[in-house]
């Protein structure tokens, strides 16, 4: 994998650049032999480079889309008319709202389910078309039994999309679990800088690729050049930054479960975690983002939120700088059962002993579960 990220999707003939430039160019003239090339129709070097090296991290087909909302909307809305999606009930906002639009305009039937209660996905399966999951689920940080799911969705003959943004590929390779479709946000750990907006699908059916490309072409999906070239170029350097990335989050969620203010810590790199044992036998890493839960009410969570330093209050995830945010701020995560005082925070690739000092005296304000006073440092 190491070595993958670094050469994957580079040009080999004699005389070329080590890295496909970005090609700022939507329309070329027209072939001798009549054939017209449009960006929005025809892809690029570009955005091929990109695909080539994600395709190769997760052993399949990549098609880049202009953003992960909308590659996941190429997935549900390539999806015939009156279709049934098995979704889950606690995800990414983008996703339940896409969903649910979905079956408010009578297109889709949605069987909503805690995707990580295996029991109670295989029985919604029945008659399904589609089941959407995420590898860990955003913000609770849930982990599903991934191939119990995939291999039950197989024997029902219902396609299997899974978003492994949180995961990245370094950690999971869901087509080798039997996925059909991967999705990922490289707006977040692909791109790793916060300074772009993409998505992107990786799948093995020829038959399927070419249904997606056709649906980013109807939907106008394409990513741009420069944002292809950005998006590669921090694939460069994933593995390398989710090495120490996640190595800062085990550290943190350790030193977090210890902190008197913070009552609850979800983060499946914690042996105490519920989804410790399952994400330890289909991972080979847990991600770098810890969800948090605080004392005192949603507002002293806002605040402490509003006191870090180095640590960024933002919303998004995955860059190489750290972010927090209270989820439960926004009416749709508040509704899927996010607690009023969960902190979500993705866990970039600062010293760790910075990002404590920094925690440390945000949470400082916050009551204590040991003494009732606040929490000094």
């Amino acid at each position: 994998m190491e070595s993958i990220v670094v050469a994957a999707g580079r040009p080999h003939e004699p005389g070329a650049p080590l890295s496909v430039p970005p090609l700022l160019n939507a329309t070329f003239r027209s072939a001798h032999d009549g054939t017209n090339a449009y960006l929005r129709n025809e892809s690029s070097d570009s955005v091929r480079a990109f695909e080539q090296a994600v395709g190769a991290l997760e052993g399949g087909t990549a098609i880049a889309f202009a953003s992960g909302m909308a590659a996941i909307a190429a997935v549900v809305e390539g999806l015939p008319s009156g279709s049934t999606v098995v979704g889950p009930v606690a995800a990414y906002s983008g996703t339940i709202s896409l969903l649910a639009e979905q079956q408010r305009l009578g297109r889709a039937t949605v069987r909503s389910v805690d995707i990580t209660d295996t029991d109670a996905v295989i029985a919604a399966l029945p008659g399904a078309d589609l089941l959407w999951v995420e590898a860990l689920t955003n913000p609770l940080l849930g982990v599903p039994d991934l191939p119990a799911l995939f291999d039950a969705a197989r024997t029902a003959g219902v396609l299997v999309g899974v978003d492994a943004t949180f995961a990245t590929p370094v950690a999971l390779r869901a087509l080798d679990l039997g996925a059909d479709v991967v999705m990922h946000s490289a707006t977040k750990f692909l791109g790793g800088h916060s300074d772009l907006l993409m998505g992107v699908l990786v799948v093995r059916a020829p038959d399927l690729a070419d249904s997606l490309t056709a649906r980013r072409r109807l939907a106008g999906a394409m990513p741009g050049a420069l944002e292809c070239f950005l998006a590669l170029r921090g694939v460069r350097t994933l593995a390398v930054r989710m090495e120490r990335a996640q190595a800062n989050a085990i550290e943190l969620a350790v030193r977090l479960a210890a902190h008197p203010a913070v009552t609850r810590v979800r983060y499946p790199g914690l042996p105490s975690d519920p989804g410790h044992e399952r994400a330890s036998r289909q991972q080979s890493g847990f991600g770098a983002v810890i969800s948090f839960e605080v004392t005192g009410a949603a507002g002293d969570a806002e605040r402490a939120c509003q006191r870090v330093e180095l640590i960024t209050h933002a919303t998004s995830l995955g860059g190489v700088e750290s972010i927090i945010e209270r989820r439960a701020r926004y009416d749709i995560d508040a509704a899927a059962g996010c607690p009023p005082t969960l902190l979500r925070l993705s866990v970039g690739i600062e010293h760790v002993d910075d990002l404590w000092a920094d925690l440390t005296q945000a949470l400082a304000e916050l009551p204590s579960l040991t003494d009732g006073d606040p929490v000094r440092s």
